[in-house]
């Protein structure tokens, strides 16, 4: 079952109010083998020099940490989050809305979708008789974000509440506007970014991810 946007029920903030974030009731052996899985893709594509697959896939995780950072101070301040994940549906939730396998797979997400580009990057769709064509990087991370808000609209339905939306003006269309748009243009754009400015942007997020997340989880604020 698909839902597209959130109800604004009293089921869902009740949800939402439940979730124990970095608690290790559930917890079980699955986090490290995923663990496992990632850390082979990355030094696999280190070992073969594949840098550019490297870059596409830590500009996208580091998209990802900010976004939830910003969705749980949203949650913090004005009473829910956009999106939370429930406490049945993981081993483990990092904030209130990621949880451990969700955020392993947005750290390999870049990746998949920087190699799904084709070997030329500079190609662009639909060009041809006076038409300039749209770049192939911007197609691949629109259809990319797409495929994506569809899968989270199937989460939201599921009977374990793998995806809580309570905002009713929450849903498929501004997910995949707002959040997934710029996570696939960051994987697919910064590894072609000038070498300074890609290493800059990827120690600017990077390095507020961890200043942020040093900071606000031990004051208790997410």
């Amino acid at each position: 079952m698909f839902v597209f946007w959130g109800d604004g029920s009293q089921d869902a903030m009740d949800l939402v109010d439940s979730i124990i974030v970095r608690s290790t009731e559930n917890f079980n052996w699955t986090f490290i083998f995923i663990l496992a899985v990632v850390f082979y893709v990355y030094w696999s594509e280190i070992n073969k020099k594949n840098y550019d697959a490297v870059f596409a896939g830590l500009a996208l995780y580091g998209v990802h940490w900010l976004y939830e950072i910003a969705n749980a101070l949203i949650g913090r301040f004005a009473g829910y989050p956009l999106w939370s994940v429930s406490n049945a549906s993981t081993t483990f939730i990092l904030l209130i809305g990621v949880c451990w396998e969700l955020s392993m797979m947005f750290s390999l997400a870049g990746i998949i979708s920087f190699k799904m580009l084709p070997e030329d990057r500079t190609a662009r769709y639909f060009s041809g008789n006076g038409k300039r064509g749209i770049d192939c990087r911007l197609a691949g991370a629109l259809s990319m974000a797409l495929l994506f808000a569809l899968f989270e609209s199937f989460l939201a339905g599921t009977a374990n509440h793998s995806f809580i939306w309570v905002y009713k003006w929450w849903g498929v269309l501004p997910v995949f506007v707002t959040t997934y748009i710029p996570f696939f243009l960051a994987s697919n754009y910064v590894p072609d970014m000038e070498p300074r400015r890609r290493n800059m942007f990827l120690i600017g997020e990077w390095s507020l991810t961890a200043v942020l997340l040093i900071v606000l989880i031990p004051l208790g604020i997410i």
